[in-house]
């Protein structure tokens, strides 16, 4: 296997939670013919992106036919199109694609479909049909485990009662409407639980949520739960009730569950449960080198969650050599 990358990527994380490798599993393809495969990143910034990377690097490293390159967009939609573009002029074998924004990415999507480059969209979707597969969590699932974990705690079904932030990831991506109509799901009917800001957009970013909750602590005297839409926003609002001595009132529950940050901040009390949300990588470049040498694949892959709460946790942290 040749990788490559055009742009500078962050230093990898450690191995991803156990529970990983029981959603994805493992195949190799015996097929000699060489293909280049690009891969358009929206960012290496955020941790979850970082590990996405890394498992797609360790899963190219099993095929020696494989050269993979990789391209950060640098959070920057239009970015992300040129990377697309250069891979068109570059006549690649395959796109893989995980988009910042689903609009935005959309044309230039259609465009290497266009040019007789097979597509393969990975976690956050585009606005066309046109592309082979796409691969990625079920997040409107993932909103409802966490829904689910949040009610009880709340006092289950018919007697719940509480105020809750939610802080949410892009406004301009599926998976945050997913996870918040997931998450509300659970709250339907429930009079006695509010919801205390409209759509709140901490894009994905841990400071970010430190400045949403930070607003609503000096706003809100009583706030019970905050739902994040990802770990690093969960565990910045964390840091910001903790500033103001508030942290052991509220509940904080958040998704990603990487093992050096959700699941460890589960561990150490911060944050009540994380949800797994898998990376797609792996699976993305399997499928595409099954469509390569003829396979027929599925429309889409929807790899599923764990919930991981003060009982799993130990154990995930171990499994990754973290304890």
């Amino acid at each position: 296997m040749n990788t490559r990358s055009l742009f500078p990527s962050a230093a990898g994380l450690s191995a991803v939670a156990a529970t990983v490798a029981l959603l994805t599993g493992n195949v190799t393809f015996a097929d000699e013919k060489m293909y280049v495969i690009g891969f358009s990143q929206v960012t290496t910034v955020e941790p979850w992106r970082v590990q996405f990377n890394k498992d797609l690097r360790a899963e190219a490293a099993l095929h020696e036919n494989v050269e993979l390159i990789i391209a950060d967009a640098n959070d920057r939609t239009e970015k992300q199109v040129a990377d697309v573009e250069n891979f068109i002029r570059q006549e690649i074998d395959a796109l893989l694609i995980s988009p910042k924004e689903s609009a935005g990415l959309t044309g230039v999507v259609e465009k290497a479909t266009d040019a007789g480059i097979p597509v393969f969209v990975l976690d956050r979707n585009v606005d066309t049909e046109k592309f082979v597969q796409w691969v990625g969590g079920d997040n409107e699932l993932i909103g409802q485990e966490a829904g689910k974990f949040a009610l009880d705690l709340l006092g289950g079904a018919g007697n719940a009662k509480g105020t809750i932030v939610e802080i949410w990831g892009g406004l301009g991506t599926q998976a945050a409407y997913d996870r918040s109509n997931g998450f509300h799901e659970s709250f339907d009917g429930e009079s006695g639980v509010e919801f205390l800001l409209d759509k709140q957009s901490g894009d994905w970013k841990q400071d970010k949520g430190y400045e949403i909750m930070a607003t609503a602590l000096r706003n809100f005297e009583d706030i019970t739960m905050v739902y994040g839409h990802n770990d690093p926003m969960a565990y910045g609002a964390y840091l910001a009730a903790k500033d103001v001595g508030r942290e052991k009132d509220i509940i904080f529950i958040g998704v990603d569950g990487l093992p050096d940050e959700g699941v460890t901040w589960v561990y150490n009390g911060e944050l009540a449960a994380t949800f797994l949300y898998p990376t797609p990588g792996a699976e993305g470049l399997r499928q595409a080198l099954m469509h390569l040498s003829g396979e027929e694949v599925e429309r889409a892959i929807v790899m599923g969650t764990v919930a991981i709460t003060s009982e799993n946790s130990e154990e995930i942290l171990r499994r990754n050599g973290l304890l």
